[in-house]
């Protein structure tokens, strides 16, 4: 375990370069160390080294792995990220195990999410996952070219309008996964085009809750790619092999 510290600093140091060199402060970037396939002891171990948000992808490895975690880590409580795609069916346990969603991926989900959400609990942060890429693997409304495609940005921009008034819930920016690439410099203009959305939506809905500047999140890159997102203006990063090694399975 002893091996995950290490690594948690070596993504740090390079969460930081990457920060520096865009002239931001290396605090601006939260890491969310992505544990899914990896045992709680694995996640306790990058908890005592200091990691404290962690991401998982599937509903059913998080129900599992949450409560172990909790039984040996006591008091603290890290912050779980759900990353992954949600069928609506599983939207109640969403809400009943993660701190913050990462993948609204469709106004549908959002809405159940909504109907899910205790009323006596603080509003469940979340993020707007956008398929900018045009990946048809990937999850997400569809805006690939959506600053040439009028109609399709508008159709978007309905749907994030009926969003941000469903009670529950507390929209905080957005996400997007970038195609494997052999180059990292490859998908810099994935991350250019999510950021360039944010602005649109800043400009759009503007949100005093948070200080004259809404949207403040853009959860983009991993393990491959991180430090390009960084650059372009990620606020969260989604880290695992880079901290956990590699998946066996």
């Amino acid at each position: 375990m002893n091996e995950i510290a290490h690594n948690l600093d070596h993504v740090r140091e390079r969460v930081a370069e990457a920060a520096l060199r865009a002239r931001r402060a290396p605090d601006e970037v939260t890491i969310v160390a992505v544990s899914k396939t990896f045992p709680a002891d694995a996640v306790v171990a990058a908890y005592q080294a200091g990691a404290r948000h962690f991401g998982e992808n599937r509903v059913e490895e998080g129900s599992d792995k949450i409560p172990l975690v909790a039984a040996q880590l006591g008091d603290a409580h890290p912050v779980w990220h759900m990353i992954g795609h949600v069928q609506s069916r599983k939207a109640e346990d969403v809400v009943a195990m993660f701190d913050y969603v990462h993948s609204v991926d469709r106004l549908k989900i959002a809405e159940r999410f909504s109907r899910c959400a205790p009323p006596e609990r603080a509003p469940l942060p979340v993020l707007l996952e956008c398929n900018v890429s045009g990946e048809a693997s990937k999850s997400g409304f569809d805006l690939a070219g959506w600053q040439h495609n009028a109609a399709q940005l508008r159709a978007f921009l309905a749907d994030v309008a009926r969003i941000l008034t469903l009670p529950g819930l507390r929209v905080e920016g957005l996400m997007t996964m970038a195609p494997l690439v052999e180059e990292p410099e490859q998908v810099r203009p994935v991350f250019s085009s999510l950021r360039a959305l944010r602005d649109v939506l800043r400009e759009r809905f503007p949100d005093p809750g948070f200080a004259g500047m809404g949207w403040p999140h853009l959860s983009m890159g991993m393990t491959d790619d991180f430090q390009v997102a960084v650059e372009e203006g990620a606020t969260m990063v989604r880290i695992g092999r880079a901290i956990f090694g590699a998946r066996t399975v």
